[in-house]
């Protein structure tokens, strides 16, 4: 814990750069796919192929993170990411791209996340103090903000100002800034064991039962899972929405995505200021309801609402880091460090699967069903997941045992 302040500030610079390359490359690439062929169902295959890997390898990706050297992991994995990156740059240049590679090289870079994310997650509590958990996950949010702020706005910029592979290319030297303050960081791991195939397993096996075991907190995991659920479709088709149904243009697309940013930005540093000491729970449960209606609004406003619906994206961004940092925290603080990198893991994956398949139906009944609708159920579905939550006994007194 020596120096803890110290060692976030650089490992938040070298994450800053990171994450507003990525964010910029992935916004291109989604209003490249947008502006091309103007399909949900091709804007939500691209979206899934970013996220199918990472589901499927999540769960043996957390026992390697456990056991591996976490900050080499880390290296490891945005390096592989900067070179998916790096091949997808290439295409575009030589102007061989198609959409079957974009799917390719999106499932690769999703490997990378499946190593990268838990082995980031896992290692914070070992470099700060548990009272400051919270202010790291608002100030992690912020972080997440301002990328989400800076790259649509860069993202549409470069898009229609540059060609695709330079766009691709910041991504790199992002991944490369990184990689490189990582290296001067010193992150302890738990004690290393030798690896097996049949250990893996077994390990794989105990950080389930761990989670299991926990009543209050793997039942808290089961609404998270099905509010991602709701909510991935609406974050794939965000830019249709804005294409679509109010007739925006391509700036107006990022304007939305911006201001969702924003939003997100002012939610992350009141989080980190504020530091607030109502029980998580409580917050989860109100954060949850105040999103599904923000959501199911947006379905209903009329052609002419997309003032309305900019305005609705500013809360709905306030409203994420008061759900996703206390629901960070409680899983921080709920497991030993040593089985961190498995519940992370375990928990993105099987969180991921029903969003997979929430993205697979809004494939095919977006156009039948209309755009607007989507953004109408999900939200009411989000609020009443939000209600059930706080009727289930073990997640009401998870924090008073």
């Amino acid at each position: 814990m020596t120096n803890w302040k110290k060692k976030f500030i650089i490992i938040w610079t070298g994450q800053l750069f990171s994450i507003l390359s990525s964010s910029i490359a992935q916004f291109a690439l989604v209003l490249w796919i947008s502006l091309e062929t103007g399909s949900a169902e091709v804007l939500s295959f691209a979206t899934i192929a970013a996220l199918l890997p990472q589901a499927l390898l999540g769960p043996f990706a957390g026992v390697f993170v456990d056991r591996w050297n976490r900050k080499w992991t880390m290296i490891g994995a945005d390096s592989f990411v900067a070179l998916c990156s790096g091949i997808i740059a290439l295409l575009f240049y030589l102007e061989t791209i198609e959409l079957w590679q974009i799917y390719i090289l999106l499932a690769l870079r999703s490997i990378g996340g499946a190593f990268h994310t838990p082995a980031m997650k896992s290692s914070i509590p070992l470099l700060a103090p548990e009272s400051e958990l919270m202010r790291i996950a608002g100030v992690n949010q912020a972080i997440q903000s301002i990328c989400s702020i800076g790259g649509p706005a860069l993202g549409a910029v470069l898009l229609l100002s540059f060609d695709m592979s330079i766009v691709m290319l910041l991504d790199v030297a992002g991944a490369f800034i990184a990689c490189t303050a990582l290296l001067f960081v010193f992150i302890p791991n738990p004690k290393k064991e030798n690896v097996s195939a049949k250990s893996v397993l077994k390990d794989m096996t105990e950080g389930f039962h761990v989670i299991m075991k926990n009543k209050g907190i793997s039942r808290l995991m089961i609404i998270e899972v099905l509010v991602t659920f709701f909510i991935m479709p609406i974050v794939a088709l965000m830019p249709l929405m804005t294409l679509h149904n109010f007739s925006g243009t391509a700036y107006q697309v990022s304007l939305i995505e911006v201001l969702f940013g924003i939003g997100m930005l002012g939610g992350g540093i009141l989080l980190g200021i504020w530091n607030p000491k109502m029980r998580k729970v409580v917050l989860i449960g109100y954060s949850y309801f105040l999103i599904g209606v923000t959501i199911a609004l947006c379905g209903v406003l009329p052609k002419d609402g997309y003032i309305l619906f900019a305005v609705l994206t500013v809360l709905q961004g306030l409203t994420v880091p008061f759900f996703s940092g206390p629901f960070t925290t409680l899983m921080q603080t709920q497991f030993k460090p040593k089985y961190l990198g498995r519940v992370f893991a375990l928990f993105d994956s099987v969180s991921l699967f029903p969003s997979i398949i929430g993205l697979f139906a809004t494939s095919f009944f977006a156009d039948s069903l209309g755009i607007a609708n989507i953004f109408l159920y999900c939200g009411i579905a989000t609020v009443l997941a939000a209600v059930w939550m706080m009727t289930i006994p073990s997640i009401r007194s998870l924090e008073k045992n």
